[in-house]
């Protein structure tokens, strides 16, 4: 692990030691703007030393060195023979900002991919209200709490969509479509060298896990079209996709391989399953005895009710130790039937 700079202990010290949790910070991004300079303004709003600071903390920590020397030269090249448009373009633009390598940009950015511990919640109310909550675990809680920004992406004067991500990330773990869907992801934990098969299946131009939710918050019509999109399209790891709607029964846990879905796992209210929580292991399995967040988050749910359940009461649940843990860097509720409660809160 890497050593913090001294510039960033002085700068996290001054400001988290007066606070408990607060709102992240909330920023728009135009999509009507060239995706070169759509970040440029959130940018702006942060000190650039800080900010390179805090993504060399995470290169040097968390991304391999053979993956450097493999994708830092090749983008340095051609950008586009690695990363799609307009994913590639945003951080072209970001890098500029910065003056930074593209190629050391998205290598901070696949190293996000790796390590979304973290858990989900979709759960529906006596009125068929569907309420959608996510506490996003991470290494480098401390450097990550500082770039957590909330950001509504506007498209011709509206909110095309809205996400929860860090400074200089392109991608979102967290996002809602307006009267739509939710959607959260979580990493799948699974055996095997996830550096290599990421890398191996991102040269085939699979998707980065967070890179589709973005693709389905901005192009899906519906619930159900983004559900499907979320479930086929080739992704580099394998993943969680959970999913609220606007309408009764309209939540959904999509278990995804990297080629397609493993099983979908679908809300029943009618037979008790008002609520599903999912964390990093597979829902028909038993989490470990070291890492069980599933049962506190169910019994939690339990003593709520589904008759007492709403945003706050979701917060409530999430916050119940060990869901909420040390590596927990924000906490959002959300519901698509009601966007403006979209709400994310970083945990001190």
């Amino acid at each position: 692990m890497a050593r913090i700079p001294l510039f960033l202990l002085l700068l996290w010290g001054s400001y988290s030691s007066s606070v408990q949790d607060w709102a992240a910070p909330r920023y728009n991004i135009s999509l009507d703007l060239p995706p070169e300079q759509r970040w440029k303004e959130v940018i702006s709003q942060y000190n650039h030393t800080f900010l390179k600071e805090s993504m060399e903390f995470i290169y040097t920590s968390a991304v391999p060195k053979w993956v450097r020397a493999l994708i830092f030269p090749l983008a340095e090249i051609d950008l586009i023979f690695l990363a799609r448009e307009p994913y590639a373009d945003e951080i072209r633009g970001i890098a500029r900002t910065l003056e930074i390598g593209v190629g050391y940009l998205l290598a901070v950015n696949l190293a996000y991919e790796a390590t979304a511990y973290c858990t989900s919640i979709i759960a529906q109310d006596t009125k068929g209200n569907i309420y959608h909550g996510r506490n996003l675990d991470y290494a480098m809680t401390d450097v990550l709490k500082n770039l957590t920004v909330d950001l509504d992406f506007i498209q011709n004067g509206k909110i095309a969509y809205t996400g929860t991500t860090f400074l200089g990330y392109v991608g979102l773990w967290t996002g809602q479509s307006p009267y739509k869907f939710t959607v959260s992801g979580n990493a799948r934990e699974r055996a095997g060298l996830w550096w290599e098969n990421a890398i191996s299946a991102f040269f085939k131009r699979s998707s980065p896990v967070s890179w589709l939710i973005r693709d389905a918050l901005n192009n899906a019509k519906d619930f159900e079209a983004a559900a499907l999109q979320l479930s086929k399209t080739p992704i580099i790891a394998d993943t969680y996709y959970i999913m609220g709607g606007t309408q009764p029964r309209e939540g959904l846990v999509i278990t995804r391989n990297r080629d397609g879905p493993a099983d979908l796992w679908p809300l029943d209210p009618q037979k008790g399953e008002w609520f599903h929580v999912e964390t990093n292991y597979d829902h028909w399995t038993t989490p470990p005895p070291s890492d069980d967040r599933r049962t506190p988050a169910i019994k939690a749910l339990n003593a709520t009710g589904q008759e007492n359940i709403n945003a706050i009461s979701l917060y409530k649940v999430l916050s119940v130790k060990p869901v909420l843990n040390d590596l927990t860097i924000y906490t959002t509720t959300m519901s698509a039937a009601s966007p403006e409660e979209y709400s994310t809160r970083i945990r001190n």
